[in-house]
């Protein structure tokens, strides 16, 4: 097949899932065409992957327009490739602006003449579409217009999969697929528990939003460390990040705590920690606790959206209310304290990930969900729904 995929050029979440998936489509010999603002830092290059820039910032210089018209580029440049390429299926992940530049596409196509069938979109939602973008008065309706018009939706969770359809009552089901393990945390061996070095390695990754609570993670662990001696390990950037070092600082912890920015790969970072310690208030899945399952890394992290879906509790993790820091430091120190129960939730959660989220599983689930589209897609694309239908508050 000759897929589009539409994505975000992000370090983790969506960016991740849409690289990775792009890249395990190539390698079973599917033309893959990736359009995004900037080349996806997984994106890597491969046989049959195509990536296509999204530009308009010239648009600046015109005085009226204080940022570029991403919606209006991307759906212009979407347009062009659907047609060069002859796309047989474009998927969107995240609705807004992706999917609402999709269906724009398809339109521009439509009516102008083109010589090729409508292209089938496949939509998935990545959490805050659904949770912020989605809750938004202002987007909302546009949010809902656009899954509705989507010939098929997907989500990464069950949690998220009924929240999309109750805040956009959605009439069509919404598809679930899982993300999947990548090849680099999926095809690691068995690491030994290190006999000299005592444990105490805690590792967080996120983008460092407000949603990721990486004020309580710090907290956590200052109450970690009046148990034990322990060193936290925190990936990645974002708007939180300045006030959690300055956090460190507060609390006596900076020379305990190593910040890394964003990271390619977070793999051998991950590999090398004793525990991953999540607390965000909000998870459509939990990508990165996933990844340090695979890697034999035990979880503590909050019970919310669909991390019960991937983290079992007491079997490779442990589960804790949002906002409980008491309870996500206990949890640590419970852990780090106890090697063999460590050791067991280890190989649970590698078996556990390889086995429920194999790479190759999830991406033929994809691969059949878009023959699926070819016949139902096409033949409703010129008939895209309203754009503003009564959504209930």
């Amino acid at each position: 097949m000759r897929i589009g995929i539409c994505c975000f050029p992000s370090f983790g979440g969506s960016g991740v899932v849409a690289s990775e998936l792009a890249l395990a489509l190539a390698e079973g010999g599917d033309i893959v065409h990736v359009v995004s603002s900037d080349r996806p830092p997984r994106l890597s290059q491969r046989a049959n992957v195509h990536f296509h820039r999204v530009d308009g910032s010239e648009i600046q210089e015109y005085g009226l327009f204080d940022r570029p018209l991403q919606t209006l580029a991307l759906a212009n440049r979407l347009a062009e490739v659907a047609a060069a390429a002859r796309l047989d299926v474009l998927h969107a992940h995240y609705a807004a602006p992706h999917a609402v530049a999709a269906l724009l596409a398809r339109r521009l196509l439509a009516e102008g003449g083109s010589d090729q069938p409508p292209c089938p979109i496949v939509t998935t939602v990545h959490g805050t579409d659904v949770t912020l973008v989605g809750a938004h008065r202002s987007y909302r309706d546009v949010v809902g217009w656009a899954l509705r018009s989507s010939d098929r939706v997907t989500a990464p969770s069950e949690a998220l999969a009924r929240e999309a359809t109750e805040r956009f009552s959605l009439d069509e089901p919404v598809d679930v697929v899982p993300n999947f393990v990548p090849p680099a945390a999926g095809g690691r061996p068995e690491r030994p528990e290190p006999a000299a070095d005592p444990p105490g390695r805690i590792v967080h990754v996120s983008n460092f939003r407000p949603v990721k609570r990486a004020s309580d993670v710090i907290a956590a662990f200052a109450l970690v460390r009046r148990e034990m001696p322990a060193q936290l390990c925190m990936v990645g950037d974002g708007p939180e990040r300045a006030a959690a070092e300055r956090q460190c600082l507060e609390l006596g912890i900076g020379d305990h705590v190593t910040f890394l920015g964003n990271q390619t790969h977070v793999e051998p970072i991950l590999e090398r920690g004793d525990l991953f310690l999540s607390a965000s208030e909000s998870e459509s899945f939990g990508l990165a606790s996933l990844e340090a399952l695979a890697l034999g890394v035990p979880v503590v992290a909050t019970r919310t959206g669909g991390v019960p879906e991937v983290v079992r509790e007491n079997r490779n993790g442990l589960l804790c209310p949002v906002g409980d820091v008491e309870l996500l430091a206990a949890s640590c120190v419970a852990l780090l304290s106890d090697p063999s129960r460590r050791q067991a939730f280890a190989a649970h959660g590698r078996e556990w990930a390889r086995s429920r989220f194999d790479r190759r599983r999830i991406v033929a689930r994809y691969r059949d969900l878009y023959r699926a589209t070819l016949t139902i897609g096409r033949a409703a694309a010129s008939e895209d729904g309203p754009l503003l239908e009564k959504v209930e508050a």
